[in-house]
């Protein structure tokens, strides 16, 4: 308890509250929960609770990747802090296996560790499974997707019974199933809703934002709030795009994606960590499972396609009962897949405006006529002569005779009691704006604008 407390823990997480009692009585588990639920204290809190501690590891926990390795390892050792000296291994590619091997050796309680690793220290002899009384799957559905199944049959079969065995996952397809049902004894479910995910301390906005504008935004963002923040976008090549462009402002940034090599990646978390950068520029696949502590916003710089990867994602903040901000930004293109996530049942998503920055922007503001354009590529202007609506007739006159906008780049002129609005093509778009305001009607200055167009309502239900 004096662990948890340290690691600033409030109040357990819906998936720690609803299995820890279980597996504290020895019961087999399936955890259907995401990654960010606190799946790793809902396992470590009673492993270390029941350690018993010999040469040979009390239990094993199987994982993905080699960044939930090492992340849950680090977990297991922070709830442990207090508890006289508990041995923890994490077993991955890319370390080596000879120090691996030198600190088995001298005795280990609890291994973490990927598929590969652990079956080569198997094949070696370096690791003995025969002690273990308890084996956790780890994200199990996700080393499904990775092909590890045969490999995690192979380790399973290894490892002594009776033990327990938990599995934890986001889904629970038909060959996590045969898993359980194969290798677990009269398993306890916990199912964690989508509804549960996402913490009520996280903040959840939006701002409508041409594409242009959004580099615009986001130093906006950084500029007013000062956040510790996790942006995520959907390439490694944007990854590097908006590093560039931020570090070139002066701002303290990292980047994590998948090309990056292990020692690189690592440096790159810790540096984050350690507040060295204050600002790490994600993609998905790099970021999979990353629980950092202190981070204040989530920025999606890319809305996600997939409503299940923005629920990961706004799940790096908010965590243990800390205060957190999770900021989308939207295109008016974009908005079907805002509609996606609310029909996923997460919480509302209120429309902000882009925060004022207390001085001059870092940045300015550019004119996205492209975003700006509707389905026909038509963007919707205003106009007025001194307050007083443009006729039909004056404006066509200046459009296609003065500014030589093709007619068929002229779409609905609609004149209203005190403006008249009007559509032209994004081909001509900044020229009818840089240069319709220079002519004049009847002697009177005119000014024009660009109209927004409003996005369609999004129901929350």
């Amino acid at each position: 308890m004096k662990a948890i407390e340290r690691m600033g823990f409030v109040e357990p997480t819906p998936v720690q509250e609803q299995t820890i009692p279980l597996i504290m009585k020895g019961k087999d588990m399936i955890a259907q929960a995401q990654t960010g639920t606190g799946k790793t204290a809902a396992f470590g809190i009673p492993i270390l609770e029941s350690l018993t501690k010999g040469v040979k590891p009390f239990s094993l926990v199987i994982v993905p990747t080699r960044e939930l390795g090492a992340q849950v390892a680090e977990e297991l050792k922070s709830l442990a802090y207090y508890m006289d000296d508990v041995r923890v291994l994490s077993v991955y590619g890319g370390k080596s296996i000879d120090d691996q091997i030198d600190f088995m050796r001298k005795g280990v309680d609890i291994v973490v560790g990927t598929p590969g690793r652990i079956i080569d220290h198997l094949h070696r002899g370096t690791l003995s499974l025969n002690e273990i009384e308890v084996l956790v799957l780890d994200e199990a559905d996700r080393m499904l997707d990775m092909g590890f199944i045969e490999d995690i049959e192979y380790i399973v079969s290894k490892v002594k019974t009776p033990r327990q065995t938990m599995l934890f996952s986001a889904t629970i397809p038909m060959a996590i199933r045969d898993i359980a049902s194969k290798y677990m004894n009269d398993p306890e479910t916990v199912m964690i809703g989508e509804e549960q995910i996402v913490l009520p301390t996280t903040k959840q906005i939006y701002f409508n934002i041409e594409r242009k504008n959004k580099i615009w935004a986001l130093c906006r963002v950084l500029d007013a709030y000062k956040p510790k923040a996790m942006v995520f976008v959907q390439t490694k090549v944007m990854v590097e795009i908006v590093a560039k462009r931020l570090d070139s402002y002066g701002f303290r940034v990292g980047t994590l994606h998948g090309d990056l090599t292990q020692a690189k990646r690592e440096k790159v978390l810790q540096d984050f960590r350690d507040d060295k950068t204050a600002v790490l520029i994600a993609t998905d696949v790099a970021a999979r499972g990353l629980d950092i502590d202190g981070v204040t916003h989530v920025i999606n710089y890319d809305i996600p396609e997939d409503p299940e990867i923005y629920v990961h994602r706004i799940g790096r903040t908010g965590r243990a009962g800390k205060e957190g901000v999770a900021i989308t930004f939207i295109t008016s293109k974009e908005i079907y897949l805002l509609r996606k996530i609310n029909e996923f049942g997460i919480t509302e998503i209120s429309q902000e405006d882009v925060p004022e920055s207390g001085r001059k922007d870092v940045i300015r503001k550019v004119m996205d006529f492209e975003d700006q354009a509707d389905l026909f590529g038509m963007v919707l202007f205003m106009i007025t002569a001194e307050g007083a609506p443009v006729e039909r007739g004056a404006l066509l006159e200046m459009l296609v005779r003065k500014l030589r906008v093709p007619e068929l780049g002229v779409g609905n002129i609609n004149v209203l009691q005190d403006r008249t609005e009007f559509e032209v093509h994004k081909d001509s778009a900044k020229k009818v704006l840089m240069e319709l305001k220079s002519l004049r009607v009847a002697d009177k200055k005119l000014k024009v604008e660009i109209v927004k167009r409003e996005l369609p309502p999004i129901s929350m239900q």
